[in-house]
């Protein structure tokens, strides 16, 4: 194997014998073969509807390329039973695609994507293995060129997650839809085009941007606007449920069916920030939350003396103590544990009435305030400016996005800590973690009463960053790389990919990644990067802040 999607890999080049995130060689392959399924889909989708072919016979398309390309992300499917049905629906989506084209008498797709066959591997790991990494870089014979398809073959996995949540709640544009297809088309080529792969990577950054203004309209219609919202973070007496993940959809499923049962129901990692839509909070038995981010779940999950529910991304393998009291759903795949069906949660519901619950209520109480959206910090923005004039506010951080387990994210910490007293942070993700538990933060604020920390939800949020990013810049008449902001970001898989590309479609420079640099992208890449946006890798906090302080 060769997987090198994620910040975690092995020595930041790439694991080659077992993932890092526990994805074995076969999961691995049989996720590459998958991949080639989706851009020979996807490009059977740009000929039909080339053809004329309706929008809603295209549904079932759209959906399983969102779902099987979500599959395909860090710390989401290690099934490889459950990739290869993703695969084997996407043989037939195919046909039925190759059909309505014929049917309507329209033109294939180029040869090399329209004769893309399993017929000619009847083992689905073969298959992987003959459109490996490895395999697909030869292919090309570029390596610099290659490492830009893989940008752009990450950046829009995240695209696609982002779009399945929406897709949860009801929400799938169809103009969308024809760019992502699109664009999985272009992937699928071998051309060693330098100019043309670029740009196709800032275009997902576009296609990204509207995915995520969609995600966050999604939000507001289903569950109300979101406001600031005191969580309380310790536990309640009684059986108890934890919800993981992003999807908000999910969680009001299970509120709606657990209410009136006496059980409670705990919010985990980045499903946080449900507590500041009113039409979840609504819910009282939706108590607080538990825990922190993903990667700390081995020893949360196990001391959580109820079921737990991984709605999407991130669950990595479960330990003994714990492995049958966690339920997957929606694209997360993970052979011996529970999966869940159609939002039926009769089956978490009886194992927690089983199981022991909370003995009492954890005292004194301690609370964590969510919900600075951009609906929230937008209308602030003449406080903000204010703050400035006066001298109160020097600077606004936005210190967030994927966290890891590696020791070296203590930078963000101690970036964040080391801030100004008359400065603002701005965070969201689940990175988010590393500053929302520091004494040090903990309710702060400026002079004139603001908080210093604005914890803005979760990734999947990220639009309001970028919202209020545009709006002040608006308000003050520059750009957005004249303002008092600087961007230090954490990144780990293929959602942080997504929002980067977003960020520099927006001409967003000066970004500070870290605490490595992706794998996949090579030196030469980079520096056109760096010459084009001036992003930069992140050094020691004490020096990168005196950078940011002055502007750079």
């Amino acid at each position: 194997m060769l997987c090198r999607q994620c910040e975690q890999t092995a020595d930041h080049k790439g694991c080659t014998s077992l993932g890092i995130c526990g994805k074995t060689p076969e999961t691995s392959t049989a996720q590459d073969g998958l991949i080639e399924v989706i851009k020979s889909v996807s490009a059977w989708c740009v000929a039909a509807r080339a053809a004329g072919v309706e929008a809603s016979d295209l549904k079932d398309a759209n959906g399983w390329t969102l779902s099987a390309a979500f599959s395909t992300l860090t710390n989401v499917n290690f099934s490889e039973g459950r990739i290869a049905e993703y695969t084997h629906q996407g043989i037939k989506i195919r046909k039925d695609l190759e059909q309505m084209v014929r049917n309507k008498g329209g033109l294939p797709p180029s040869e090399a994507v329209a004769s893309l066959s399993l017929s000619q591997h009847d083992d689905l790991e073969q298959f992987g293995y003959s459109v490996s990494i490895l395999k697909r870089q030869k292919a090309m014979g570029d390596v610099d060129c290659f490492s830009l398809n893989e940008i752009g073959t990450y950046g829009l996995k995240g695209a696609c997650a982002y779009a399945a949540h929406c897709a949860q709640l009801g929400f799938m544009d169809e103009s969308i839809m024809a760019s992502i297809h699109e664009v999985w088309t272009k992937l699928a080529s071998s051309e060693p085009d330098m100019n043309g792969l670029l740009q196709n990577a800032l275009s997902e950054g576009a296609i990204n941007a509207q995915v995520l203004a969609l995600l966050d309209k999604a939000h507001s219609t289903s569950f109300g606007e979101p406001t600031p919202t005191k969580v309380r973070m310790t536990a309640v007496q009684g059986k108890a449920i934890l919800v993981s993940g992003h999807d908000m959809g999910d969680l009001h499923a299970l509120l709606q069916q657990t209410e009136g049962t006496g059980i409670n129901v705990y919010t985990h990692g980045e499903m946080l920030p449900a507590h500041a839509y009113p039409e979840l909070r609504k819910f009282s038995h939706l108590v607080g939350n538990f825990g922190t981010a993903w990667q700390a779940q081995k020893m949360e999950f196990a001391s959580f003396p109820g079921p737990v529910v991984v709605t999407t991304n991130c669950l990595i393998e479960p330990r003994r103590a714990y492995k049958g009291r966690v339920y997957t759903m929606n694209e997360v795949g993970m052979d011996g544990v529970h999966h869940l069906h159609d939002r039926d949660f009769t089956p978490v519901i009886e194992a927690a009435r089983k199981e022991k619950g909370f003995p009492f209520t954890i005292e004194p109480v301690r609370y964590h305030t969510v919900g600075f959206h951009h609906r929230t910090v937008v209308p602030l923005i003449g406080d903000l400016i204010e703050a400035v004039k006066s001298g109160a506010l020097s600077r606004i951080f936005l210190i967030g996005g994927c966290d890891g387990s590696q020791w070296e994210r203590s930078y963000f910490t101690d970036l964040a800590e080391a801030t100004p007293a008359d400065s603002i942070i701005l965070t969201l993700g689940c990175a988010k973690n590393r500053l929302i538990h520091s004494p040090k933060l903990f309710e702060a604020k400026l002079s004139n009463g603001l908080p210093r920390v604005m914890d803005m939800g979760q990734c999947n949020d990220s639009y309001s960053a970028v919202v209020v990013a545009l709006e002040l810049a608006k308000a003050l008449n520059c750009t957005v790389n004249e303002l008092p902001l600087s961007f230090a970001l954490s990144h780990l898989e293929q959602k942080a990919a997504a929002v980067l590309l977003t960020l520099l479609h927006l001409g967003v420079k000066n970004i500070r990644l870290g605490p490595s640099l992706p794998a996949f992208v090579t030196e030469n890449v980079w520096n056109v990067l760096v010459e084009n946006y001036n992003i930069m890798p992140t050094d020691s906090p004490e020096k990168d802040l005196k950078a940011m302080i002055a502007g750079r």
